[in-house]
């Protein structure tokens, strides 16, 4: 969204409305108003309610963050805190995580929030990244400083890129998942940033095409100094989410479509003894 558009409760509207590819009527059929006042809100000739806003943001999914943008956009105070996950009141969802994470071992977990960047893993992830080299090493080789970031770890050619034996058919499904997620957020900052990543990622020149899915899903194909592994992974969310921090986390777990990168993770977890 525009700096100007964040000020403008109809053009923020309008845009979500148009992301979700839904008509004026498809949006006042969901939030049970008539297609006159969507339209009348959309044109600044009436001014939402607060719980206007709300069903508006429930009928089009909108996240919590850009929520409190149109709240605030139609002169409302924001609805939705921002907890960081050390913060008492976050224990429960801290605790699901590491429940999550534990009990996916011995195959890779991530915990990662909305720019990719990695919040908490567990010993098989860091396993995964490790094969390698360190991956604060990689970073330095990347010339990047900060958080260790997955989206640019997997996508840089100094990264996790350069042992993905089947990028070219990985490639698509990454920049459809940044495009995707980009968009969906409604934040320039991380427009700005996932569109940086698909650049780097993308060739000169390159053209996406649909292909054919041969397989139920798309196995990632690594081939780490001669060791082989054969990985797809399944991202969840939080279902119910009130909190921004818990509506942005993403879990992404990974399984072995093999039974070689099965005994792979295995046998090191018999190593560490867990």
């Amino acid at each position: 969204m525009t700096a100007a558009s964040l000020q403008n409760f109809q053009h923020i509207c309008r845009q979500w409305r148009q992301f979700r590819k839904l008509s004026q009527l498809d949006l006042a059929l969901a939030a049970n108003v008539s297609q006159r006042h969507v339209s009348w809100l959309e044109t600044g000739r009436s001014h939402p309610s607060r719980e206007m806003v709300v069903r508006l943001s429930d009928a089009m999914d909108i996240p919590l963050r850009e929520r409190n943008v149109l709240l605030q956009a139609a002169g409302y105070a924001a609805a939705y805190r921002e907890t960081q996950l050390d913060e008492p009141i976050m224990a429960p969802v801290l605790d699901a995580l590491n429940h999550v994470l534990q009990y996916h071992d011995p195959l890779p977990a991530f915990v990662v929030d909305r720019y990719w960047n990695v919040k908490k893993t567990n010993q098989a992830a860091d396993l995964l990244l490790s094969i390698g080299g360190d991956p604060q090493a990689l970073q330095t080789e990347m010339r990047v400083e900060g958080k260790l970031n997955l989206a640019l770890l997997t996508v840089h050619p100094e990264g996790l890129r350069q042992y993905i034996a089947n990028w070219e058919q990985v490639l698509p499904s990454i920049i459809r998942r940044l495009r995707s997620e980009s968009l969906a957020s409604g934040d320039l900052g991380i427009q700005e940033q996932f569109a940086q990543y698909i650049e780097l990622a993308a060739p000169e020149g390159y053209c996406e095409l649909d292909s054919p899915n041969l397989l139920p899903v798309l196995p990632l194909e690594l081939n780490i100094n001669g060791l082989e592994l054969s990985l797809f992974s399944i991202i969840a969310t939080f279902g119910t989410p009130q909190d921004i921090t818990t509506d942005e986390l993403r879990i992404e777990t990974f399984y072995a479509t093999d039974a070689k990168t099965e005994q792979f993770f295995r046998s090191h977890d018999c190593e560490h003894g867990t």
